[in-house]
């Protein structure tokens, strides 16, 4: 009996396998849940929504911003190198976008300490309770896609690679999913309210 194969084409299993996209499907709802009740407490609150936003630096947001764009790209640019058997042009553009990771979170840090020496913190008021459970919440997504990375890093710095396509491709659907959340939380935080 022969084992059935997979056409990597399916709509039934895209780019890194149907659980992967499962689960960045739950998170993305569970992320819109929050923005939505966010927006449900702004509507009630609107002034000190509007003046608790004003405390944010959007600077610092927009800068974030430019981070995880860029090592979206440097992302998406490892996947297309490593389907092309470029290794180590592939293992380069891996090394930027983690290092696009790490400066999102190092910028993310001076930004909390900021809020925190401010005495803004997860109790200050409604805004900041979500402020601080929605990026604290990315952040961790993030801090969970560098360890990914890094271990996807080491898998094909080894020799024979030792990676499938389906796992590199995995890893980037994980990754953009960051990209994603953040796209939605920073002009939601930064510059609506």
């Amino acid at each position: 009996m022969e084992t059935p194969t997979i056409d990597p084409k399916s709509i039934y299993y895209p780019p890194g396998g149907i659980l992967m996209w499962i689960i960045i499907f739950l998170e993305l709802v569970t992320f819109g849940i929050a923005l939505i009740f966010m927006v449900v407490s702004a509507r009630e609150e609107p002034e000190m929504f509007h003046d608790s936003r004003m405390l944010l630096n959007s600077t610092y947001g927009a800068i974030n911003t430019v981070f995880l764009l860029t090592s979206g790209f440097f992302m998406a640019r490892t996947v297309q190198l490593f389907k092309e058997g470029n290794i180590l042009r592939a293992s380069v553009f891996l090394r930027l976008t983690m290092l696009g990771g790490l400066l999102f979170l190092a910028l993310k840090g001076f930004e909390y300490n900021d809020k925190l020496e401010a005495g803004l913190g997860l109790s200050y008021n409604t805004f900041f309770t979500y402020y601080w459970m929605l990026t604290l919440f990315h952040m961790v997504h993030v801090i969970v896609g560098l360890i990914i990375l890094w271990t996807v890093q080491r898998s094909i710095s080894k020799v024979p690679v030792n990676l499938k396509l389906e796992d590199m491709e995995a890893s980037a659907a994980f990754w953009h999913m960051c990209d994603l959340i953040w796209l939605l939380l920073f002009p939601i935080l930064y510059l609506i309210f």
